[in-house]
């Protein structure tokens, strides 16, 4: 089994993107994956996408670390609201 990083419009804002950027760069690389033959994201619906995709449009490395970190804060954040 492959295991893919995957990461939406919110992570990215997360990590200081505007949302209309963020927005942006997950069209982006919905594009690309589709350019490379994985018809999977050619659905409006979908919006989260493979780490590398975003890497590969922002021309820089994510690393796992902050990924993790980023996840952390999410959870802790939403189960925050849900109190």
């Amino acid at each position: 089994m492959v295991h893919v990083i995957t990461m939406t419009k919110h992570e990215l804002v997360a990590l200081g993107y505007g949302a209309s950027r963020a927005q942006d760069i997950i069209r982006r690389a919905k594009l690309l994956m589709v350019r490379k033959g994985v018809a999977y994201y050619k659905s409006p619906k979908l919006g989260r996408v493979p780490v590398t995709a975003v890497e590969e449009i922002l021309g820089l490395q994510i690393s796992t670390r902050t990924l993790a970190e980023l996840a952390k804060t999410m959870q802790h954040s939403e189960a925050t609201k849900e109190k």
